[in-house]
C-alpha cells in the first residue's frame, strides 16, 4: 500500500483550558443547520474538483491500446526506485504514434522510464507508450491514490526523451535543485541503510529505504519516525525563531520563520502530513505573534477544512488519516496521561526524582501512547496488523531523534558549503541513525511481535471512534502542557563515542580474506575484503537499494571507498544496481570483461564511470589483481560474453564462473584444468546448460554457493542443476539470505543470514 504517514509531537497544545473545548454556546438546531450545510458545501467542492472528462482531457484517451506520444512538463522531482523511474508530468500535447498531428490536452500523467536518465523538475519531455487507467486491485487501489493528486492517466512503460530543460515555476526549480544537492550529499556522507533513513527523515525522500528495513519499521510501528512530521517541522520553526529573531527582531523573525517553514515544506514533498504541521506550525506562529493561546481542537480542525477545501480527496489520503488521528490523540490523551504518571509516581518516589522523570516518560512513552490510542482503529482498517512490540520499540528509539534531524541536517548544510566539515558533522550523526535501524531490526526480528487482524469493516472503525471519543468527552477536560524535551546530552554524546569507536574496531583489518554473496536477488554481488582491508566488488545485481544497504553495513564509515571494482559479466541483472551506486561506492579502478554494450544498464554505466573519471582495465586471460599478503584474484578466461575468475589465498581457492559460456569450460578442459576448488559459485544463477554435471565433478568443491531470488521468475535454479549436486553442500541466498566465507588460507568458516 502506498502513502505515507506520521505520528507527529505538535509543540503548539494550550496551557489549560478554561473551559471544555467541545463545549458550545450555539443551540442544538443552529449546530445542526451549520454541520447541514457544511457538508452540502464540501459535497459541492468535492463534485467540483472532480474533471470534466472530454477530448480536452488526457483520461479520455485511457485504454485505447494505440501507442501515443504525449509533449508535456515535468511537475515534482523524480521518484528514483530500483528499476524505473516516475514522473509526474503535465501534458500540453498528445498525438498517435503513426500520425503528425497534435491535439492540445490538458491533464496530468503519471509515467514509468527506465533509470537510465537524468531528469529533474520543469524538463519538458516526449512520452511514448500506452496510456491505462491507474489499476487497482481488492487490497489496493492505485487509480483511487493518485487521483488524490489528480492523476487521472498512467503510462506503465514510457519511452522519454529530452525537448528542452528550464520549464516550470523559477522558485521551485531552485528548491528542487538544493534538494536534490543535498539530497546527494546525504548519500555521500552516510553508508547505507543510514543513508535512506537520513533521507527520509530530513528529505522526505522514502522510495531508497530497502524493502527489509521499511518492512522492519512497519512491524515495529515506528514507520512514522522515517515520514516528515510535525516533530521536523517543530525543530525547524524552533531553529529559525531562535536565529531569525535575533537577526531581525520578534515580528519579521516569525515572518522569517513562517517563510522557512513554507519553502522546508516544498522542499520535502508537501504531503499531506507535512502540509497538516506547516499549517499548524503557522497558526502557533501567528499565536505567539498576537498573545494568544493556540486552542489544539480549533487549530486541528481549522488545519482540516484548509486542506479539505484545497484539495477535497485528501481525507481518503492514508497519511492525512494517520497524521490527523496521531495530532488528535496527543491533544486529547497526552497532558491527561502525564498527569495520572505523575500522581502515581509520586505516591511512590521523592517529588525532584518525579519532576525529572516526567519530561523523558512522557515524551518517549506516553505521547506515543497518545498517539497509539487513536491511530489504532486506523491502522487496523489499512494495514490488518497491529505491532506488539511498537511502545517498547518507540520508548528505545525516540530518544536519538532529535540528534538525528539536528545534526543530520547540520551536517547536510554545512556540506553544501563546506564539504569536509559538513562530513565531519555526519560521523556523529551516524550512530544515532545507526542505533535506530538496529534497534528497529532487533524488534521486527523478535517471533510474535506483529498482531495480524485481517480486513475490518469501516462500520468497525466509526464504532471504534464512537466509543473512545464518548468516553473521552464524558469523562476529562483536555489539557494542555506538554512537557519539554531534556535529552541527556552527555551520555548521547558518550554512546556515540562509543559507536563510532566500535565501529572502527569491527571494520578494522582482521588477517583474514573475507568473501560474502550478498542477497540481491537473481543476479551477483560478491564482496571481497582482502587480509590487508582492500575491497573488491564483484558485479552488482539487479537491485539498487539492496546493494547499497548490503555494501552500507559491511564498508567502514570513514572508508566507503571500493578499492576494486570488477564487472565479470555485464547482463542487465549482473549491473543495474551499479550506477546509481558509484557514487556513494566510488572504485578506485575497474576491471571490465565483455561488452561494454551488453545492455542497457552496462553502456549507462561506463558513462558513469567516464564522468568520474574512474580507470577501466580491460580484463584479459592471465590478468591478476594484488589483494595483499598474497591474496589474488586471477582472470581465467575472458570473452565477449564475460569472464572466469579464481581466488586464491594460500589452500583457499574459489572460483567464480559469473560470465562463462560453454567454449569456457571447455576450453579449461570442464575443470580439469583447475582442479579440486575450496567453493564453487554456479554460473547463470543455477542455469543447468552452463553448470554441467561434468564441471562439478571434475572442481568437486567442498562448498556450492548460488546467488538467486526466492520464487526466480524463471524457475531457477534449474532441477537439473540442483540433481547435480546431489552429495554437495549447497548454499544458496534464496533459502540462506547473504552467505560469508572467511579464511585464514587454511582453514574456512561459513557464516550465514539465515539457516
Amino acid at each position: 500500500m502506498e502513502g505515507r504517514f506520521s505520528f507527529s509531537i505538535p509543540r503548539i497544545i494550550p496551557r489549560r483550558f478554561t473551559t471544555p473545548p467541545y463545549a458550545s454556546s450555539l443551540a442544538p438546531t443552529t449546530l445542526f443547520i451549520l454541520a447541514l450545510s457544511v457538508f452540502f458545501l464540501g459535497a459541492a467542492r468535492y463534485q467540483a474538483s472532480l474533471p470534466e472528462v472530454n477530448s480536452d482531457f488526457i483520461s479520455w484517451y485511457n485504454d485505447t491500446e494505440i501507442e501515443t506520444v504525449l509533449v508535456g512538463v515535468v511537475i515534482q522531482p523524480p521518484d528514483v526506485r530500483d528499476s524505473y523511474i516516475n514522473l509526474r508530468v503535465k501534458v500540453e500535447r498528445l498525438r498517435v504514434a503513426d500520425e503528425i498531428t497534435h491535439v492540445e490536452v490538458s491533464g496530468l500523467l503519471l509515467t514509468r522510464v527506465p533509470t537510465d536518465g537524468d531528469w529533474h523538475y520543469g524538463d519538458r519531455v516526449v512520452l511514448r507508450g500506452y496510456l491505462e487507467t491507474p489499476p487497482e486491485n481488492e487490497e489496493f487501489s492505485y487509480s483511487d491514490y493518485l487521483a488524490r493528486s489528480g492523476i487521472y492517466t498512467y503510462m506503465p512503460y514510457g519511452e522519454a526523451s529530452l525537448l528542452e530543460s528550464g520549464q516550470g515555476n523559477v522558485f521551485f526549480r531552485a528548491i528542487f535543485s538544493l534538494k536534490q544537492h543535498a539530497l546527494d550529499l546525504v548519500f555521500r556522507f552516510f553508508p547505507d541503510p543510514e543513508a535512506s533513513l537520513m533521507a527520509g527523515i530530513l528529505l522526505g525522500v522514502e522510495s531508497r529505504i530497502p524493502a527489509d528495513v521499511r518492512e522492519a519499521f512497519n512491524d515495529t510501528g515506528t514507520a512514522h519516525v522515517i515520514a516528515i512530521s510535525g516533530f521536523n517541522i517543530t525543530i525547524i520553526a524552533a531553529l529559525f525563531l531562535k536565529i531569525f529573531n535575533r537577526w531581525l527582531g520578534g515580528r519579521r523573525g516569525a515572518l522569517a520563520a513562517a517563510v522557512g517553514i513554507a519553502i522546508y515544506t516544498i522542499l520535502v514533498g508537501a504531503d499531506a502530513a507535512v502540509v497538516r504541521a506547516a499549517i499548524m506550525g503557522w497558526l502557533a506562529l501567528l499565536a505567539r505573534q498576537v498573545g494568544r493561546r493556540q486552542m489544539g481542537l480549533n487549530s486541528l480542525a481549522f488545519t482540516a477544512a484548509i486542506m479539505a477545501l484545497q484539495n477535497p480527496h485528501i481525507p481518503w489520503d492514508v497519511g492525512f488519516q494517520l497524521s490527523f488521528s496521531a495530532t488528535l490523540g496527543l491533544i486529547l490523551y497526552a497532558e491527561p496521561l502525564s498527569d495520572y504518571f505523575t500522581k502515581l509516581a509520586s505516591r511512590l518516589l521523592p517529588e525532584g526524582l518525579v519532576e525529572r522523570l516526567v519530561g523523558p516518560v512522557g515524551e518517549y512513552f506516553l505521547f506515543t501512547l497518545a498517539a497509539g490510542i487513536t491511530t489504532f482503529p486506523i491502522i487496523l482498517y489499512h494495514f490488518q496488523r497491529f505491532s506488539l512490540s511498537s511502545i517498547p520499540a518507540n520508548i528505545l528509539i525516540l530518544p536519538a531523534q532529535p540528534a538525528i534531524m539536528i545534526l543530520g541536517g547540520l551536517a547536510t548544510l554545512l556540506g553544501l558549503v563546506i564539504f569536509p566539515l559538513g562530513q565531519l558533522i555526519s560521523y556523529f550523526a551516524w550512530p544515532f541513525t545507526a542505533y535506530t535501524i538496529r534497534v528497529v531490526e532487533w524488534f521486527a526480528a523478535l517471533p510474535g511481535g506483529v498482531l495480524i487482524s485481517g480486513q475490518i469493516g469501516i462500520v468497525v472503525v466509526i464504532l471504534l471512534y464512537v466509543i473512545l471519543l464518548g468516553f473521552t468527552f464524558a469523562g476529562s477536560w483536555l489539557k494542555d502542557k506538554l512537557p519539554v524535551i531534556r535529552p541527556a546530552l552527555f551520555f548521547s554524546a558518550l554512546a556515540a563515542l562509543s559507536m563510532l569507536t566500535w565501529q572502527a574496531v569491527f571494520s578494522a583489518p582482521d588477517g583474514m580474506l573475507h568473501l560474502t554473496i550478498l542477497d540481491v536477488g537473481t543476479g551477483d554481488a560478491i564482496l571481497i575484503q582482502s587480509p590487508t582491508g582492500r575491497y573488491a566488488l564483484i558485479n552488482g545485481g539487479p537491485s539498487v537499494t539492496k546493494l547499497s544497504d548490503a555494501l552500507g553495513r559491511r564498508l567502514p564509515l570513514t572508508h566507503r571507498q571500493l578499492d576494486f571494482l570488477v564487472i565479470v559479466s555485464p547482463s542487465e541483472e549482473q549491473v543495474a544496481a551499479l550506477p546509481r551506486n558509484i557514487e556513494r561506492f566510488q572504485p578506485a579502478q575497474v576491471l571490465w570483461a565483455g561488452s561494454n554494450h551488453a545492455s542497457r544498464s552496462a553502456r549507462f554505466l561506463q558513462t558513469e564511470l567516464t564522468d568520474a573519471q574512474i580507470p577501466i582495465i580491460p580484463a584479459q586471460q592471465g590478468l591478476v589483481l594484488d589483494l595483499g599478503e598474497g591474496a589474488h584474484l586471477e582472470v581465467l578466461t575472458a570473452s565477449n560474453r564475460g569472464a572466469i575468475l579464481l581466488l586464491e589465498w594460500r589452500d583457499f581457492r574459489v572460483l567464480l564462473p559469473l560470465g562463462a559460456d560453454f567454449a569456457d569450460l571447455e576450453s579449461l578442459g570442464m575443470g580439469r584444468d583447475i582442479g579440486r576448488v575450496t567453493a564453487l559459485l554456479l554460473a547463470d544463477n543455477g542455469f543447468a546448460p552452463i553448470n554441467p554435471p561434468e564441471w562439478i565433478a571434475n572442481l568437486n568443491p567442498r562448498l556450492v554457493l548460488l546467488s538467486v531470488a526466492a520464487g526466480d521468475y524463471s524457475g531457477l535454479p534449474s532441477p537439473e542443476t540442483l540433481a547435480a549436486l546431489d552429495g554437495y553442500t549447497l548454499l544458496s541466498t534464496d533459502q540462506n539470505g547473504w552467505i560469508n566465507l572467511s579464511t585464514d588460507g587454511k582453514q574456512m568458516w561459513v557464516e550465514v543470514e539465515r539457516r
